[in-house]
């Protein structure tokens, strides 16, 4: 499929650069995945929207405030350096502009340096010494990576704005933003109605929004991102199964990690390691049944994974609404729920 086909509606002023609060009251395009029929309801109208033993499954990843100032030590420019990923004994994976050579310090406000290691199209690796951790550098100095169609710097507020109610495993550079939308209360409401909940983890890296700069997608490679579903998860997924229940995945994230352990041709088994999978339209999801999901950008293998779930007419149509609407766009903004059997459009 050609890149150009992905070119969905779009309005610049819907992205939203704050959420709705609270989180539960963002609209919620409903679709249902048959017929395509629309409608429009509220995230806390979920609840009625699903059947008792529903199954939704959540990504559990913690976003790190990742974005660190520094200081180049040769020139003493000022930068930003992104940290993304924990390679073990102070070497860290990272992002960050500009021209190194390996062997190049960086210096940290407060103490601690950074020495480039690797630097290459593939990454870049920088060893940090001087400090207690990486972690408490990012704590002490860091803010929170907002996405950069989010034109503002980041405050305060993002420390708990951009964290699902859900995080628990630190590594994340960006948040799994359909699980933002949920609150303890939504969930009391949920499980009150016999809707159960279950957690995968999918450490958001930069592979989640690499840009396919292709022609056709099928030549695009997603970039690695370290996944855990356990065997409680599955054996839950199982349960819902056999019951007849849908599993409901919270976004693209869950979406990914649970398809990637139902690859093997035996059902779903526990995983744990590294997930490369590109789901694009044509794709046979052999786990989840329906998909809760925020507006995505164009061109975008996120859009391009719900184009594959729903179709790309359908989706496209659904977006079209959606501008017209004037839903609120991107990590902060509106959700859509994808399902069969929801109720018929109103």
């Amino acid at each position: 499929m050609l890149l150009s086909e992905f070119d969905f509606p779009f309005d610049p002023a819907l992205v939203a650069d704050h959420p709705v609060m609270p989180r539960h009251e963002a609209r919620l395009l409903v679709m249902d995945r048959s017929s395509h029929a629309r409608m429009h309801r509220r995230v806390a109208d979920l609840p009625s929207l699903l059947q008792p033993g529903d199954l939704i499954v959540v990504n559990n990843t913690k976003v790190m405030p990742a974005r660190v100032p520094a200081q180049t030590r040769s020139t003493g420019k000022l930068l930003d350096l992104l940290f993304v990923q924990d390679l073990g004994q102070g070497l860290w994976e990272v992002l960050i502009k500009g021209r190194f050579k390996p062997g190049a310090l960086i210096d940290f406000p407060g103490g601690g340096c950074g020495e480039i290691v690797e630097r290459s199209q593939a990454r870049t690796t920088v060893r940090v010494t001087g400090v207690t951790s990486v972690y408490d550098l990012m704590h002490d100095t860091g803010t929170m990576p907002l996405p950069p169609y989010i034109k503002r710097e980041p405050s305060q507020d993002d420390q708990h704005w951009y964290q699902t109610m859900f995080a628990q495993q630190a590594g994340a550079i960006a948040a799994p933003t359909a699980g933002l939308h949920f609150t303890p209360e939504l969930v009391e409401t949920l499980t009150a109605k016999g809707i159960e909940l279950a957690e995968v983890t999918l450490h958001v890296g930069p592979g989640t929004f690499r840009s396919v700069k292709t022609d056709r997608i099928e030549e695009h490679r997603m970039l690695a991102e370290q996944v855990e579903v356990t065997v409680r998860t599955v054996e839950q997924i199982r349960q819902a199964q056999q019951r007849g229940n849908r599993v409901v995945a919270v976004g693209t994230t869950v979406v990914r990690a649970l398809e990637t352990a139902g690859r093997g041709g035996r059902g779903i088994q526990p995983f744990q390691g590294p997930a490369e999978l590109f789901i694009t339209p044509g794709f046979e999801f052999q786990v989840i049944d329906a998909l809760v999901t925020n507006f995505h950008l164009p061109r975008t293998t996120l859009l391009m994974l719900v184009s594959a779930f729903v179709g790309l007419e359908p989706l496209r149509a659904a977006y079209e609404e959606a501008v017209a609407k004037r839903y609120r766009f991107y990590s902060y903004g509106d959700a859509m729920l994808i399902a069969r059997g929801v109720p018929a459009a109103t």
